[in-house]
């Protein structure tokens, strides 16, 4: 395992093939990575990262190296790793990677170590699981970390309780929390690659269903609205009051999960949070209910109280298993309570991931240049960086808007002029 464990390299000229699809849609970070070439802001820096190898990834990992970093990836989720890519970037582009489809979780802490045997100057996080095994098991090493940048709302939370805890040791932007992110990424890259990982898995109408959608945050937005998209009749739970009332207002019928559990004919979690879908949940369920899960984790379903329910297990189509209950019911299961979208399908499209690695991207090198500036928290990604993204991505779609006039911006900066 000291240069690479993937599945297979014979697979790589399809990943490779499969990369540079996706670089297509990806105008925004193409435009990084020339830009990174020729002034190579990462010369001398090594990278660990730890995200879905997916081909977005992959071209986030070429623009890196670009840039003269000495990066090494990692799968961020056992089952989110397409094998072919994984190959690609070890035999084409000399990337190290430790990542395997389906890897235990043996496997899984092992590569999450060989990364760290890298000796990192900055992570890369989609879910924290770097920067908390560097914290609790290599703190030999993180007086040579200067920082680092986290992809997703789940890694955010835990690193949020770190620094309120005074346990983070380094600077940590927050990318996730980038409107060019969470508006564009979570929403619709949630939205449209979670309804593609369900379909993919069951091949079932949405139509007509019940379909069940745990919290109500920008993921779990962009999925009730595919959903009803697709006929679906979205019911959601929350805990918030403010999102309850936006999702009512938006039209969806809104109650607590206990009375959605016996008429939901699909359940999804996007929360961030332990056990949405609990054992009680499962007890109230109807024959034949599908259960899935789009946040980071797998603990969003209470997935031992199932296993503890069930008398017993059966998989009945690829990424499908079939509880059977005492009472005759059976409960399935989805992508092993693991995020759906990339189990069963390749996660979001390239051209909102194009957003989205464009942040990690530019706030890396934000995090280099400023390094020895910052306290050990939790920062936003800087405005700047999210406008800039934000208007390079209209312009590659070919999008003009509006100016202000000097006229303009004299009277948005008076006071004394007004009605």
């Amino acid at each position: 395992m000291d240069k690479y464990d993937v599945k297979n390299l014979d697979l790589a000229e399809g990943g490779r093939r499969r990369i540079d699809w996706a670089e297509r849609e990806m105008p925004v970070l193409r435009e990084i990575m020339a830009r990174f070439e020729r002034e190579k802001p990462f010369e001398g820096i090594r990278m660990s990262a730890c995200l879905h190898v997916t081909t977005e990834t992959a071209n986030l990992m070429r623009t890196l190296q670009a840039g003269g970093a000495d990066v090494v990836l990692t799968a961020s989720n056992p089952l989110s790793t397409q094998d072919d890519v994984a190959a690609c970037l070890v035999s084409h582009y000399e990337i190290p990677v430790f990542a395997i489809k389906g890897e235990d979780n043996v496997t899984y802490y092992k590569h999450i170590a060989a990364a760290l045997d890298h000796k990192p100057h900055l992570t890369m996080d989609d879910g924290a699981d770097l920067v908390s095994t560097l914290h609790k098991e290599r703190q030999d090493q993180l007086d040579d970390v200067i920082g680092g940048t986290e992809e997703t709302t789940t890694g955010v939370i835990r690193l949020r309780a770190m620094a309120a805890d005074g346990a983070l040791k380094f600077p940590v932007v927050a990318v996730n929390d980038a409107m060019t992110k969470h508006l564009f990424d979570n929403r619709y890259g949630t939205g449209q690659s979670t309804i593609d990982g369900i379909v993919r898995a069951t091949n079932i109408l949405l139509a007509g269903k019940n379909f069940v959608v745990g919290g109500y945050g920008w993921c779990a937005r962009g999925l009730a609205m595919r959903a009803r998209g697709m006929g679906a009749n979205v019911i959601v739970t929350e805990i918030d009051p403010m999102k309850a009332l936006e999702a009512v207002m938006d039209g969806f019928r809104v109650m607590p999960m206990i009375e959605a559990a016996p008429i939901g004919d699909i359940f999804v979690t996007l929360t961030g949070d332990i056990n949405v879908v609990d054992k009680h949940h499962f007890e109230a369920m109807k024959d034949g209910a599908i259960v899935a899960n789009s946040g980071h984790f797998n603990v969003e379903l209470n997935i031992p109280a199932l296993e503890e329910m069930a008398v017993g297990k059966r998989l009945v189509r690829p990424f499908v298993e079939a509880y059977d209950l005492p009472d005759g019911r059976v409960i399935h299961m989805l992508g092993e309570g693991r995020l759906i979208n990339l189990a069963a399908a390749e996660g979001h499209p390239a051209s909102v991931m194009d957003m989205s690695f464009a942040n990690q991207a530019l706030s890396a090198e934000y995090m280099v240049k400023n390094a020895d500036k910052l306290e050990k928290k939790v920062y936003g990604v800087p405005e700047d960086i999210d406008r800039e993204i934000a208007r390079l991505k209209l312009e590659t779609m070919n999008i003009s808007i509006d100016t202000l006039t000097e006229e303009q911006i004299k009277y948005l900066n008076s006071w004394q002029e007004g009605t």
